[in-house]
C-alpha cells in the first residue's frame, strides 16, 4: 500500500523549517565558539539533525556561511521592499521607511554578522548565477519601488529607474561592506548622508 505524499507546499515549509534550524543552531555556535572551531557534526548536534540532513541543505559549511549570509542580509530587501510599497503611499515615505528599516537591523547586528557578511560571498563565488540572482533581485526591487514613484508623478526623472535603483543598492552595498571591515565604521551617520542623497536624486521637492 502507498503512502500518499505530502503537498509540495507542505514539503516545502518543512524544508525551509529544518534550514532554519540548521541556520540558527550554527549561529549560536558560530558567536560561542568561532566560526573556524565549529564543526558540523557540531551544528548537527545542536540542531537535532542526521548528518545527511545537513548534506541534503548545503554541501559543506562554506556553503552553509553563504547561505547564512544570505538570508541575514542579501534576502531581505525583497521582503523588505514589499513592507514598504505596501505600507507607504509616497516614494518619499517608503525610502524612510527603508532607512529605519536598515537601522534597526544594524543595531541588532554582531561581530559574528560582520564575518559572515564578509564570508558569504566569497562562499558562493563560483556561483556564477547565484551572485547574479542575488545581485539584480535587489536593483529591480528598487527599481520597481522607483518606477512606481514615476508613475504617481513623485519621482525624478533626470535618471532612469534602473540607474537610480543600481545607485541605491550600490550605496547600501558599500556601506555594508563597509561596517563589516571595521568596528569603528559610522554606519548609522552613513546611512542618514544616504537617506538624504536618495530623497534629493530621486524625489521630487
Amino acid at each position: 500500500m502507498q503512502t500518499a505524499e505530502a503537498p509540495p507546499g507542505r514539503r516545502e515549509k518543512r524544508k525551509q523549517e529544518l534550514r532554519t534550524r540548521i541556520e540558527d543552531a550554527a549561529y549560536k555556535l558560530f558567536q560561542r565558539e568561532g566560526i573556524d572551531e565549529t564543526s558540523i557534526e557540531q551544528i548537527c548536534v545542536e540542531a537535532d539533525v542526521a548528518r545527511r540532513t545537513f548534506y541534503g541543505h548545503f554541501a559543506n559549511k562554506h556553503a552553509l556561511i553563504g547561505g547564512m549570509g544570505i538570508s541575514r542580509l542579501y534576502s531581505q530587501s525583497g521582503p523588505m521592499l514589499r513592507e514598504m510599497m505596501a505600507n507607504h503611499s509616497s516614494t518619499r515615505a517608503r525610502l524612510e521607511s527603508m532607512i529605519d528599516y536598515i537601522e534597526v537591523n544594524f543595531s541588532t547586528y554582531k561581530d559574528i554578522d560582520r564575518q559572515l557578511f564578509l564570508m558569504a560571498p566569497v562562499a558562493f563565488a563560483q556561483d556564477k548565477e547565484q551572485q547574479r540572482v542575488i545581485g539584480m533581485s535587489a536593483i529591480e526591487g528598487f527599481e520597481r519601488l522607483i518606477a512606481a514613484g514615476v508613475e504617481t508623478g513623485d519621482v525624478r526623472t533626470d535618471f532612469s529607474p534602473q540607474i537610480l535603483a543600481t545607485m541605491v543598492v550600490g550605496t547600501l552595498n558599500t556601506l555594508t561592506t563597509s561596517w563589516s571591515l571595521d568596528s569603528n565604521y559610522p554606519v548609522f551617520s552613513r546611512l542618514e548622508e544616504a537617506r538624504l542623497m536618495f530623497e534629493k536624486l530621486i524625489c521630487k521637492s
